[in-house]
């Protein structure tokens, strides 16, 4: 049984390290909704896929916005699945899906951005882990949630000052193209939500380089609005391998998100970068339970640890998913909440 288990695992893991060392050119948002397709088909997983029709209808600006600047079509994956008895209680995990990030507008340095290939490690994540828990069957219904495109300039793309309508209802000022991940994941968790009223959510996104500068390549950093959910993602990531390290969550972060001519902006100050992009997500929650994991540093470039490569995607969070989902019991009444942002 033992064997078993770590076989299983070791296959999701790799799938998801398959899918964020694939080039950009390979790996398109196209080609990352066939591959959860084949998962689906596999498994007799529900999926839908959202065309960019569709998400234009549903009102997703954010989304539509940083995908405007690619010939690539944007998708929103939906991935379900249902244990054989009726489930009390639904996760639903979702995965940042940008497949190259040039930064748009606001053009990153030429130096590395090869590495950009990995903007959709979050994404890898989700997929490799649906892939697993179809195999352990938990009895608890999981949604994987993944919104995908690319990030590149162009003369239609998002420019800086721009002001775009999330489909929460809430406009966003972009100070930062760079800074899209929010913005996609901004509209995906708010959908998600409302769509499949989950009793907690787990995002993943390679999300701030200010996170590698926190926390370097062995921790992932984790914001949340609920401390009960937080301190169980923490012990199963000790359990696992996939380490996860709480950030600081005061209403003093929040202030920087306040936005000069919009309900919100896409960035605040250089200081505490990972936290207020975490605390950003947070404006699409609401008081369901959510923890939001910066895989900036642990996604790819991680070396030194003895079952990562120490080349390429390392398939984080792909077992931290899977031993949540398969360990998942109701959360306490309310749980504990963070202080509000």
């Amino acid at each position: 049984a033992s064997v078993q288990s770590g076989v299983l695992r070791g296959e999701a893991v790799c799938l998801a390290r398959d899918l964020g060392n694939q080039p950009a050119n390979a790996m398109t948002p196209t080609q990352l909704a066939a591959e959860a397709t084949r998962i689906a088909k596999r498994h007799r997983l529900r999926l839908r896929v959202l065309e960019r029709a569709e998400l234009e209808r549903l009102g997703m600006g954010l989304f539509m916005g940083v995908a405007k600047g690619s010939r690539q079509p944007p998708k929103l994956i939906l991935l379900e699945y249902r244990p054989a008895r009726a489930a009390t209680q639904t996760l639903a995990f979702v995965g940042k899906g940008i497949t190259f990030d040039s930064g748009g507008i606001s053009l990153k340095p030429g130096a590395a951005m090869d590495e950009m290939k990995f903007d959709m490690c979050g994404a890898a994540a989700v997929l490799g882990a649906m892939e697993g828990i179809a195999r352990l069957k938990p009895a608890v219904r999981v949604v994987g949630v993944i919104p995908t495109c690319e990030n590149l300039p162009d003369g239609a793309a998002v420019k800086p000052g721009d002001i775009l309508k999330s489909y929460a209802g809430k406009h966003v000022e972009v100070l930062n193209t760079d800074a899209e991940g929010r913005l996609i994941l901004g509209d995906a968790l708010a959908y998600a939500i409302a769509q499949y009223k989950p009793d907690a959510v787990v995002d993943l996104a390679t999300l701030t380089g200010a996170c590698v500068i926190a926390l370097g390549h062995y921790a992932s950093g984790a914001v949340t609005n609920n401390d009960a959910l937080l301190e169980r993602l923490v012990a199963t990531g000790k359990a696992c391998g996939d380490v996860v390290w709480p950030l600081p969550n005061f209403p003093e972060y929040g202030e920087a998100l306040k936005g000069k001519y919009a309900d919100l902006q896409n960035i605040g100050p250089r200081e505490g970068g990972a936290i207020t992009g975490g605390l950003f997500l947070k404006h699409f929650v609401g008081d369901v339970p959510w923890v939001h994991l910066d895989i900036a540093g642990t996604a790819w470039g991680v070396k030194g640890v003895g079952h990562v490569p120490n080349e390429g995607a390392t398939g984080v969070g792909v077992c931290l998913l899977m031993d949540l989902a398969r360990g998942w019991s109701p959360l306490s009444a309310g749980g504990r909440k963070r202080r509000k942002a």
